[in-house]
This record gives C-alpha cells, sequence and structure tokens, in this order.
C-alpha cells in the first residue's frame, strides 16, 4: 500500500490544483492575489481577463457568465447557493471566511468538505489547521496527509513541504524529488 501511495504522491501532475482559467485557458497563477473568484459563478478568472473585461465592458460584469456584477448580499446568497449545490470552491470559500473570523471548527468542516469534493486548496488548508491545531487537534501525521493530497492534486505549496519534511527526517533523496516536481510547477522557494 505505501508503495502505492508513493506512486501516486510521485507521480508528476499534468498542472497545478488550480487549473487553468476559464476563458483564456492558461494555468491560473500561483499567486492567488493574481487572480479573481467570481461572487455570481465560483469561477476563478485570472486578473488578465478581469482587466479586459474592465476594458472593455467597464467593468460592471462578470468575465465568465456575463452577469451584472452583485451586490454583497446577492453575493452571499449566490455563495449559498453554490454551497448547497457542493461546489468546492465555494465551500472552501466559506471556510475561510469562517477561519478570518477565527471559528476554525467551522473551517475545517468546510475545508473536509471542499477537500472531499477534490478541492486541493482546502487539502492544504486542513493541513494548515492539522499542524497549527485550529480547530482540530494537532496531529503532524494528519497535517502531513493533507500536504500529500494537496500535492497530488497539484499543489507545489504542499509539494514544497513535503520536502522539507522528508529533509527533516533525513530523506535527502525524496526530498529532492518533491523539490524538484514543486519547482516545475511554478514555486519559487
Amino acid at each position: 500500500a505505501a508503495e502505492l501511495r508513493d506512486e501516486i504522491l510521485f507521480k508528476q501532475p499534468e498542472s497545478s490544483h488550480l487549473g487553468d482559467c476559464p476563458i483564456c485557458m492558461i494555468p491560473l497563477p500561483l499567486d492567488l492575489e493574481c487572480s479573481s473568484i467570481m461572487t455570481c459563478c465560483s469561477k476563478t478568472v485570472c486578473d488578465g481577463c478581469v482587466h479586459t473585461i474592465e476594458l472593455r465592458d467597464g467593468g460592471d460584469v462578470c468575465p465568465f457568465c456575463r452577469t451584472p456584477v452583485p451586490t454583497k448580499k446577492k453575493a452571499d446568497r449566490n455563495l449559498m447557493k453554490r454551497i448547497e449545490a457542493n461546489d468546492p470552491v465555494a465551500i472552501r470559500q466559506k471556510g475561510s471566511e469562517y477561519f478570518g473570523q477565527g471559528d476554525y471548527s467551522a473551517a475545517v468542516e468546510h475545508f473536509k468538505k471542499a477537500a472531499k469534493l477534490g478541492d486541493g486548496e482546502a487539502n492544504y488548508q486542513l493541513a494548515g489547521c492539522y499542524g497549527l491545531g485550529l480547530g482540530v487537534e494537532r496531529k503532524p501525521k494528519m497535517e502531513i496527509f493533507y500536504w500529500e493530497e494537496a500535492a497530488i492534486g497539484g499543489h507545489p505549496k504542499a509539494r514544497y513541504n513535503i520536502g522539507v519534511t522528508e529533509k527533516r527526517n533525513g530523506r535527502f533523496d525524496r526530498a529532492q524529488r518533491h523539490w524538484i516536481i514543486a519547482a516545475s510547477q511554478g514555486h519559487t522557494n
């Protein structure tokens, strides 16, 4: 079982955990500040496409679904609809909102649900919660498990962190393999 897990873990992912911009089809930047989650449809769009639509249409419509930019109240309703539809990005987004408010238990609950639905960023957030004991009991083995799940899903920061852990445990060859994969995905440390 451990050999199969390693085979899956060290397989080079086809893209990052963020995927591609649904408009230009270019891989989304790893820097989350360079893309936006649209509050109407929960699509993550690169800032280049957002900027282009702003120039062309004045910025009053979503670059993906072309609906008018919603008010905060309507955006919150849209988020709840997306959560009810089991949209993993919306569920993680709500978890991040709870995390920012200090409600770590609710954040973990949402991150777990989003992770089960395949959201790599949610796995990475869960790793952080288990590593720091926020909303859950501190469990380093669970931290590593969720880093591995995120890395399998193409998360370069998780992959880098696994490499650091492997180095600390004296497994330099494994650490190097993780760092090479992380670097090939654009991680810069």
